[in-house]
C-alpha cells in the first residue's frame, strides 16, 4: 500500500535500503558478517551506519544526533530488518538511550547518547530466573554501602550484554507498599568487578546472556533517575520498546512476504506457477491485506507519539507490538508452508526469518501480556 512520506523520509528509506543491498544483500555477505548466522551483530557494519549518522536518528541534536522522532526511527528499523542487516545491538541501545535521556544525569546522557551516535552498544537487564513477565517479582538486590551500592543476584535473557558498554540494570533497593516499590535503575559498566556475563545458546545464535552479580560495587553516580522509582521509570520507557519491536518485526514480515511471493511466482508444479492456484492466491491476498493494516496501525501510533512526545500510549503501543509480532510469525510460517521443503533450507532463508519472529512474541512483553494491557485499558 502506498505510504505518504516527506522527501526527507523517502530519502532515508532509499538510502538505508541501498546500503543494506550493497553491504549485506547476499547470503554470502551475511554469512561472513554473522559467522554463518551465529552472531546477530556485526560491529564493523554498525560503525559504518554510525558514520552515516543513522544510529543517532532519535538522539537529541545537543548530543550529536539528528533529533528525529518515532516515525523516523520506525522507518529506519523497518528498512534495516527488511534488509537483514546484522545490527541486533541497535534495538537495546535505543531502548536504553531513551531511559537515560529521560531520567539520567547530564554526565550519563553525555556518555551514553554520544556513544550511541558513535556506534556504541547498550543493554537493558530486567528479567530474572524467577521474574519474567512479573517484573515486580525481581529479587536481584542492590544494598546501600559507603558511597554507593553492592549488587548481588542473577539476571537472565539480557540481550547484547556481551557487546555492550553498559547495562541499564533494574534491581531491588528496598521494599514498599507493593512489589513494584523499591526498584532502582543503575548504569553498570560491563567490565565492572563482580559482574560475570555468560552467553545463552539459542536457536537464534549468540544474543542473550545470563548476568551474575557478586558484591558488584556501583557508585551513587550510577543511579539513573530517582532511587526506588525504577518501576515508574520503566513503565515510561515501554512505549519505545514496544514500538521498536513492532517496527523490526513488520520489516521482517514484509521481507518474508516478498520472498514468498517471488518463490510462488517462479516455482512451477503441474505445468504452471504455484502462485496461480487459488489456494495460493488467497493466502497471498490475506497476508498482503494484513500487512497493509499493520503498517497503517504502526504509522498511526508513531505519528501520535511524535505529536505528543510527553504522553504515554500504553494501549496503542501494545496493540502495535501485538499485531506486528503475531503477524510476522504468521507470515513466516505461511511462507515456510508455501515454499515446501525449500522453506526449511538455509539457502532460502525463510527458516531464519521464522526463528526471528517466533521469539518476538515472547520478548519485550509476551503477546499475552500485551492483550492483558489492552484489556485493562478498557477497564476490564
Amino acid at each position: 500500500m502506498p505510504r505518504v512520506l516527506s522527501d526527507e523520509r523517502r530519502d532515508l528509506v532509499k538510502a538505508t535500503a541501498d546500503f543494506c543491498r550493497r553491504e549485506c544483500g547476499t547470503k554470502d555477505q551475511r554469512d561472513k558478517l554473522t559467522a554463518h548466522g551465529r552472531e546477530q551483530h556485526n560491529q564493523k557494519l554498525y560503525e559504518k551506519m554510525a558514520a552515516l549518522g543513522w544510529l543517532g536518528i532519535a538522539v537529541p541534536e545537543e548530543y550529536g544526533g539528528a533529533g528525529q522522532g518515532m516515525t523516523d526511527l520506525c522507518l529506519f528499523l523497518q528498512e534495516t530488518s527488511y534488509g537483514l542487516a546484522p545490527i541486533s545491538g541497535f534495538g537495546t541501545t535505543v531502548i536504553a538511550a531513551a531511559a537515560y535521556e529521560k531520567f539520567g544525569t547530564e554526565e550519563q546522557k553525555r556518555v551514553v547518547l554520544q556513544g550511541v551516535v558513535n556506534g556504541r552498544v547498550e543493554a537493558v537487564s530486567m528479567s530474572e530466573p524467577g521474574a519474567g513477565s512479573d517484573v515486580g517479582a525481581l529479587t536481584c538486590r542492590a544494598e546501600r554501602t559507603d558511597g554507593g551500592y553492592r549488587v548481588n543476584g542473577q539476571k537472565t535473557w539480557c540481550s547484547n550484554a556481551h557487546i555492550a558498554d553498559h547495562i541499564l540494570l533494574i534491581a531491588r533497593t528496598g521494599q514498599g507498599g507493593s512489589k513494584h516499590h523499591g526498584l532502582t535503575q543503575f548504569m553498570v559498566p560491563t567490565n565492572a568487578a563482580g559482574l560475570q556475563i555468560r552467553g545463552i545458546d539459542t536457536m537464534g545464535g549468540k544474543e542473550v546472556n545470563d548476568l551474575y552479580f557478586t558484591d558488584c560495587f556501583v557508585p551513587d553516580s550510577a543511579v539513573v533517575g530517582e532511587p526506588g522509582q525504577g518501576w515508574t521509570q520503566l513503565m515510561a520507557g515501554l512505549n519505545v520498546e514496544r514500538m521498536m519491536l513492532a517496527a523490526l518485526m513488520l520489516g521482517v514480515a514484509h521481507r518474508a512476504f516478498d520472498d514468498t511471493l517471488a518463490y510462488v511466482r517462479e516455482r512451477e508444479q503441474f505445468g504452471r506457477p504455484i502462485g496461480s492456484f487459488q489456494a495460493m492466491k488467497h493466502r497471498i491476498a490475506d497476508m498482503a491485506t494484513e500487512l497493509a493494516c499493520a503498517q497503517l496501525l504502526l504509522d498511526d501510533v508513531a505519528a501520535a507519539i511524535d505529536a505528543e512526545p510527553g504522553r504515554l500510549f500504553p494501549r496503542e503501543a501494545s496493540m502495535a507490538k501485538l499485531k506486528c509480532t503475531e503477524l510476522a510469525k504468521h507470515v513466516t510460517l505461511e511462507g515456510m508452508q508455501m515454499m515446501g521443503g525449500y522453506g526449511y533450507a538455509t539457502e532460502y532463508g525463510m527458516e531464519a526469518l521464522l526463528r526471528q519472529t517466533v521469539v518476538s512474541t515472547v520478548y519485550g512483553g509476551t503477546s499475552e501480556i500485551q492483550r492483558d494491557i489492552i484489556g485493562k485499558s478498557y477497564g476490564l
